[in-house]
Order: structure tokens, then C-alpha cells, then sequence
């Protein structure tokens, strides 16, 4: 299934019937009097978030949604039926703006949460509601109002607990394939992973979400490779695993590069909680490793795990070190932590 976290779609709610004007009209029954029923509801347009769904990609082939019209009143004093809901199914973590795509409508953070989008008009009136005792034969009956009209904007940040970072060919898929069941497109060239992927990752009998966002470069706070979208991916995950490539000549400036992106962004991603890995260590000899190491450790101020996705050395340590910071140091199983301490 496609990706799509992002899309512009037109909602329409129903409108409200129209009332009746009528009169009874019965053999031996000379007064009969005003018996015009009152139009029904229009529709609403709702968006309601459900389990399942990681993607927007089924408003690429549908854009309008509009709710059925009210049915209008009918003698005998029958109100006409009410018009049906058009329901929208989201996934967890998708956000409605306005049309101006800034003005927020509705976070949809929790399944089953739901939120009128657009509110049917209410029906008219059909004259027998305007009997009185003065007025006796109302000849007036109301139009039913009309529903409500706009675009708005859908817009999915998804909801993981922990999210990979890092340059572009940093080795962020193939940690995530090495660790779980996900299949992202891996190759040896920048620009492999196109939209994010989610996987669910096992440390020990614990299990927990991680999401890995296509690589940033510099810009990425500005747009640049579309990075500002895909940094959204990663405001809501509770801790960062930045991957460092250890094949690149400057390790410490790959990694300012990426904490500078984050600062300038905002949203709160400079504060998570990071942990710092050199990946594709795999790669390098024991006198560049260590070298590099001591270059990252002092660019990040912070101990720096040793991995490679590619043969799943460090991958554990790395996943234990996610589950303690996302569980917090109490919940997390210790021995089982520490049995995987390098």
C-alpha cells in the first residue's frame, strides 16, 4: 500500500428539508386546521479515527464527501427523514487544518474520537408549528437551511514510540528491517526511503513502535527534500536513535547537521530524549573506529552506542537502550537490560 500523509479534500453537509404547508382535509370534519410537518436534518460530515490505518492513501481517489440532504415534511404532521452521515475513517495521528493549512480544526490522537467536520442544516418549519390561537390556518412554511461547505486539509504525523534520524544513507532501513518485520527499499545510495515506514521492534518480551522517516539533509527545516513533512513524523515519538554513518570522513559535523535541522524546526524536537549511534561500524578497523567514536562522543556531549544493521552487532544494546528510555528505567526489565550491556 501507498504512503500518503497528506491531502485536500472538499466536505459538504447535507441540506435540511423543506416544511409543509397543509391542511387536514377529512370527510365530516370541517376544521381540520394546519397539519404541514417540519423538514428533517441534513446530514454531517465526520472524521473518526480507527486502528488499522497508517496512511492517507484513500483520499487520493476520493476528495468530496457530501452528506445526504434532508427530506422535507409531508402532511399529517410528518417530519421528513433525517439525511445521512458521511463518515471519514483516519488514522491515528492525523491532524485537520482549515483551508490556509495552518489553522487547526482536530488532532485525532485516540481511536474513536470523532469530530463534525460540517453540520447538516436544520429542516424547516411546516406551517402547523405556527398554529396559535390567534392564528388558526398559517399559511407559512420555512425552506430547511442549507449545509455547510469548505476544503480542508488532512495532514498525518504518525505515532510511534521511537523514531530513527540521521543524514541520508545513514543505514536507518536497514536497522529497521534488521529488527523487525518491515521491508523498506534498501540500496547503497542516498535517497533509498522515499516515505516513512513503521515497524514493531522486540526487545526481550517487550515490543514497542519504531518509525523510520526518510534521510534529512540541511534545509530540512525549510522544506528542503521535503523534509519539513517528514520531521512531523517524528514530533509525537517519545525517543530518537540518531544514526550516524561511520564510513563519512566528519562523523561530528554529520551529527550538528542534524541536531541544527531539529533546533530550527522546533515542535519540541530538540528536547527528546536522543540516543546516539555510529553505524556500519561493521565497516571500519579498530583504530578508525575508535577514533571516530571519540569525534562523536565529543560532538554529542554523550556516551555513543557501536552498531551495524547490516550484521545486527550493537542492534540489541541499541533496542534495549530505546525500550528503557520509553518505558522509563522502572518498568524496564533490568536483568534483561543489562544481560545486553556491551
Amino acid at each position: 500500500m501507498k504512503f500518503l500523509d497528506q491531502a485536500r479534500i472538499r466536505v459538504k453537509s447535507g441540506n435540511g428539508g423543506h416544511g409543509c404547508m397543509s391542511f387536514r382535509r377529512e370527510k365530516y370534519i370541517e376544521f381540520g386546521g394546519p397539519d404541514g410537518g417540519d423538514g428533517g436534518r441534513g446530514g454531517d460530515v465526520r472524521v473518526v479515527c480507527v486502528n488499522g490505518l497508517n496512511t492517507l492513501i484513500d483520499f487520493r481517489y476520493q476528495q468530496h464527501f457530501k452528506a445526504k440532504n434532508g427530506r422535507p415534511g409531508e402532511g399529517r404532521n410528518r417530519t421528513g427523514a433525517h439525511g445521512a452521515d458521511v463518515t471519514m475513517r483516519v488514522p491515528v495521528g492525523t491532524q485537520v487544518f482549515e483551508e490556509d493549512n495552518e489553522t487547526l480544526i482536530a488532532d485525532m490522537t485516540e481511536v474513536g474520537q470523532s469530530v463534525a467536520l460540517a453540520r447538516g442544516g436544520d429542516g424547516g418549519f411546516g406551517n402547523s408549528h405556527y398554529k396559535s390561537s390567534t392564528n388558526r390556518a398559517p399559511r407559512r412554511a420555512d425552506k430547511g437551511w442549507p449545509g455547510e461547505e469548505r476544503w480542508v486539509w488532512l495532514r498525518l504525523k504518525l505515532i510511534a514510540d521511537a523514531g530513527l534520524v540521521g543524514l541520508p544513507n545513514a543505514g536507518k532501513s536497514t536497522f529497521l528491517a534488521a529488527t523487525s518485520r518491515a521491508k523498506p527499499k534498501i540500496a547503497d545510495y542516498p535517497f533509498t526511503t522515499l516515505h516513512p515506514n513503521l515497524g514493531v521492534v522486540r526487545a526481550g518480551e517487550e515490543e514497542f513502535v519504531l518509525a523510520d522517516i526518510p534521510g534529512l539533509i540541511e534545509g530540512a527545516h525549510q522544506g528542503a527534500g521535503l523534509g519539513d513533512r517528514f520531521l512531523g513524523h517524528v514530533e509525537r515519538c517519545g525517543v530518537l536513535l540518531h544514526l550516524v554513518d561511520g564510513t563519512q570522513d566528519d562523523v561530528a559535523d554529520a551529527y550538528r547537521t542534524i541536531r541544527n535541522e531539529l533546533a530550527e524546526y522546533g515542535h519540541g524536537l530538540p528536547e527528546k530524549t536522543e540516543i546516539v549511534a555510529l553505524n556500519k561500524c561493521d565497516a571500519l578497523d579498530e583504530e578508525e573506529l575508535a577514533e571516530k567514536v571519540a569525534e562523536l562522543e565529543a560532538a554529542a556531549g554523550k556516551p555513543v552506542l557501536r552498531l551495524s544493521g547490516a550484521t545486527g552487532g550493537g542492534v540489541q544494546e541499541a533496542l534495549f537502550a530505546l525500550l528503557t528510555e520509553i518505558r522509563g528505567p522502572l518498568e524496564a526489565d533490568r536483568e534483561t537490560v543489562e544481560e545486553w550491556q556491551p
